[in-house]
């Protein structure tokens, strides 16, 4: 694992155990700066601020960077009241992807700070498969039924479970390609 990412993972951890995650922001693109600032702040001179180039990955391309505060804003106005409206909310914080680096790891934190505020349930991403994730994330802006069924079937009301939480971390960390025990790079 790079160096960065291991004090990233670090930084995840302590955002749980210190309790400063009881501070963040729900479901808000001002809570999302707050945890990325959180999980990258003093590794990269942008953490926590909104990406000002735009962006892609395999081939899609991410909301305009031109247009990304009003983006944001819209996101912010959308409903998320039940799980498919989180669903739609975080499928579309995707497409934004406000960050140059970190947008999955922030926005699974943020998606299951959603998920515990307004359901009473988080995201046990241990059992989430790292393929079956990637690939109905790359289908979502078309049809989030994947992403709903995925995730659905993982949903626990477990929400204060430590391991829970924990593994979830590394399990997101793993999702964009660091596994522990890696050698630095």
């Amino acid at each position: 694992m790079r160096n960065i990412d291991k004090k990233s993972l670090e930084n995840a951890y302590r955002l749980f155990e210190s309790g400063d995650i009881d501070r963040i922001e729900i479901g808000t693109a001002k809570g999302l700066q707050q945890i990325h600032t959180y999980l990258f702040g003093g590794l990269y001179d942008f953490a926590g601020h909104l990406r000002t180039n735009n962006i892609s990955k395999g081939g899609f391309r991410f909301a305009t960077a031109l247009y990304l505060k009003e983006i944001l804003v819209k996101i912010e106005q959308m409903p998320e009241n039940t799980f498919e409206e989180i669903i739609a909310k975080y499928v579309e914080m995707n497409i934004a992807h406000p960050f140059m680096e970190g947008n999955g790891r922030t926005m699974r934190i943020w998606l299951d700070l959603l998920f515990k505020a307004r359901l009473q349930k988080v995201v046990n991403w241990q059992f989430v498969g790292k393929e079956l994730y990637l690939q109905a994330m790359e289908r979502s802006p078309i049809n989030d039924l994947e992403l709903r069924t995925l995730l659905g079937a993982y949903l626990t009301d477990d929400i204060n479970n430590r391991e829970i939480i924990f593994k979830g971390i590394e399990q997101s960390y793993y999702y964009e390609g660091y596994e522990k025990g890696e050698e630095d790079a």
